[in-house]
């Protein structure tokens, strides 16, 4: 009898065992469905883009990044569209959690050496590429996207010290210049690469769209550097007492006289010039002598 017994608690143990089996099974089976179902959107997506709009090369579909939108990556260019392919949206993607600037994170993944002066180059206006528009501001309608003539290298020593926010690693073997814009995201993009990279950076604001008054408090702030981050991150800081901003006068007339009205505008220290937004190992290669 006690033999018997101890039969049936054992079976009892044991029954659970293939229920647990069972839900595992369903928990890996849902997540397989759920990546089958992502894959099915994407499929269906870029054949019923290839239908209506048969002369746009796609690239790539991808319609788990943003929830309810499909990103559709053509070439260099960029747009969005319903699961279903039947509304076409040109524009910028903001997470407002991460304060990201979605869209033009992307774009700068698939195009960096086309961004000229914190402007990316999207064809999207005219998904068959017949046209260019300007994407760093809602406009409508499409324009094309010039650069002005600008030097491939700049002599810095007419610059006086003052004007200039220097941060990162001061003892840093390398050092490298830049004008900026605080309203400019491509700038912003810039100083998040170069904090992660083992170099001094002499920062020089100008006032390309309007930003001489987030200049200015920057300059005067008791820590400049941590100003500097908040600023571009759009958090606030301390606001300082008024100090001498000749210098940042100094960084906009050395702009004007050497055409630089645009921004990022990187300098290396034999003068050669970036403009734009570029990856670290870009960078670091670039600032080891390479050709930019």
């Amino acid at each position: 009898m006690f033999a018997t017994n101890r039969l049936r608690a054992l079976r009892a143990l044991a029954r659970p065992a293939p229920a647990i089996a069972a839900v595992g099974a369903l928990c890996i089976a849902g997540i397989a469905l759920a990546a089958d179902v992502a894959g099915k959107d994407e499929t269906k997506v870029a054949a019923l883009l290839k239908t209506r709009l048969p002369k746009t090369p796609l690239t790539k579909v991808d319609c788990e990044k943003i929830e309810g939108l499909c990103e559709v990556t053509a070439g260099a260019n960029l747009f969005y569209v319903n699961h279903g392919a039947r509304y076409l949206i040109i524009g910028r993607v903001y997470d407002m959690e991460t304060r990201q600037d979605l869209t033009a994170a992307r774009l700068l993944e698939i195009n960096p050496d086309m961004l000229v002066g914190g402007a990316a180059k999207a064809n999207a206006a005219a998904p068959d590429g017949s046209e260019e528009s300007e994407t760093t501001t809602p406009i409508s309608g499409s324009r094309k996207v010039t650069s002005p003539a600008r030097p491939v290298a700049l002599n810095l020593s007419g610059l006086p010290p003052e004007g200039a926010i220097i941060w990162g690693n001061r003892a840093a073997k390398q050092s490298i210049t830049i004008f900026t814009d605080f309203r400019c995201g491509y700038c912003r993009a810039l100083t998040n690469v170069l904090r992660g990279m083992d170099v001094k950076v002499v920062e020089r604001p100008i006032s390309v769209l309007g930003s001489r008054d987030v200049a200015d408090r920057v300059y005067c702030s008791k820590n400049q550097e941590q100003a500097l981050h908040a600023a571009y991150a759009g958090e606030p800081f301390k606001a300082p007492a008024a100090c001498d901003t000749k210098g940042l006068d100094a960084n906009e007339q050395f702009a004007r006289e050497h055409g630089l009205n645009a921004t990022p505008i990187i300098v290396r220290g034999d003068g050669a010039v970036l403009e734009g937004y570029r990856p670290k190992e870009f960078l670091e290669a670039w600032l080891r002598g390479g050709q930019s």
